[in-house]
């Protein structure tokens, strides 16, 4: 999906894209850095990508959950949101962010 520096590390979790989970708030935020980082080519590649992927979009349930979440672990609203889609999917979380080190079923190549 890029070419950055854990390109590979993370194409290994990409396919099939349909077991793939692409919460919306991902989509938000790697729009938002692809943006200001990496310009259009890289945005459109990720879309293009994640459109294929299941999309998750955050409904009062979730949001519920992802807020003691929050609490528990002491995440942002983001990552909890992020943790919290993956949870209620039973999928695993696959990330760079070390906020997420040591939570169940995280992954960080």
């Amino acid at each position: 999906m890029g070419n950055g520096p854990k390109a590979d590390a993370f194409a290994l979790f990409l396919e099939p894209e349909d077991r793939l989970l692409v919460p919306s708030i991902v989509v938000y935020e790697v729009h938002k850095k692809l943006s200001l980082t990496a310009g259009k080519t890289a945005l459109d590649h990720f879309l293009s990508h994640a459109l294929r992927a299941r999309q998750v979009i955050l409904d009062w349930t979730l949001a519920s959950k992802a807020a003691d979440i929050s609490i528990t672990h002491r995440l942002a609203m983001a990552d909890a949101i992020i943790y919290a889609t993956a949870r209620e999917y039973g999928a695993q979380l696959i990330t760079a962010d070390p906020d997420f080190g040591g939570l169940p079923g995280v992954i960080i190549p």
